[in-house]
């Protein structure tokens, strides 16, 4: 790389860390949180219904628009933007827009990890995880989407990790897509409900875990045949 193109370089990261740094300011300055909770939300339920019903367009865009920034920006509050669109929109069509702006949000905060720290990453470490960097190169899909489909992992933490993989953008859209599919339906649903829930405990059930749990297994399925036909194998060939 040449010194206008380094420069070039580190001009543009620059550049994107102060606009990422000047969103999070916003976002602390405002106090923006206060509204994403579950008590604000019912509060202002009334309020935010007959907007969306007389503005239902600009209501979807804002929604989306927010959502995805608060998702690139790996901001708290995704949780109450879920129930938020179930309540506005319906289960099916809250879940349709949730997954647009969360996976669009996902892909974002992905691209700009990748363009701020995988080159820095591969120098430093490299080598060293280059054996992690075959095995999720082979089953990079599966492993997204069980990622996804398991509550557990923090989403902000797995579009991280994952921009310092060599995992292509496509299979990471598609299975970030899918894998959020489920939850967000979950969610939506509850928006719907939101009068009969008095905490968020409420609806990440053990009922509900355990579902996206065997949805996770299944998405494993195919790495673990795939090392079970391999073992079998190296045994016959050991025979």
């Amino acid at each position: 790389m040449t010194d206008a193109s380094h420069t070039k370089s580190a001009v543009g990261k620059i550049g994107l860390l102060l606009l990422v740094a000047t969103g999070i300011g916003i976002f602390i300055y405002f106090d923006v949180l206060q509204y994403l909770t579950l008590e604000s939300l019912k509060t202002h339920r009334t309020q935010l219904l007959a907007y969306t019903e007389e503005h239902y367009s600009i209501a979807v865009m804002l929604f989306v628009l927010l959502y995805c920034i608060q998702t690139a920006l790996s901001l708290p509050g995704a949780t109450i933007l879920t129930l938020g669109g179930g309540l506005l929109f319906g289960s099916v069509l809250g879940a349709l827009y949730v997954n647009i702006a969360a996976t669009s949000g996902a892909t974002l905060a992905f691209l700009t990890v990748r363009y701020l720290l995988h080159d820095w990453v591969e120098r430093k470490f490299g080598h060293r995880l280059e054996p992690l960097h075959r095995g999720f190169s082979k089953n990079a899909f599966s492993y997204l989407l069980t990622l996804r489909l398991v509550p557990l992992f923090p989403f902000f933490l797995v579009n991280m990790v994952s921009g310092l993989t060599r995992i292509r953008l496509s299979r990471y859209v598609l299975a970030t897509s899918i894998g959020i599919l489920p939850g967000s339906f979950v969610y939506t649903n509850a928006g719907r409900q939101l009068g009969m829930i008095d905490s968020l405990g409420e609806i990440a059930s053990l009922g509900v875990l355990g579902a996206f749990a065997l949805l996770a297994l299944f998405a494993l399925l195919p790495i673990i045949y795939r090392r079970f036909s391999g073992n079998q194998a190296e045994d016959g060939v050991k025979q």
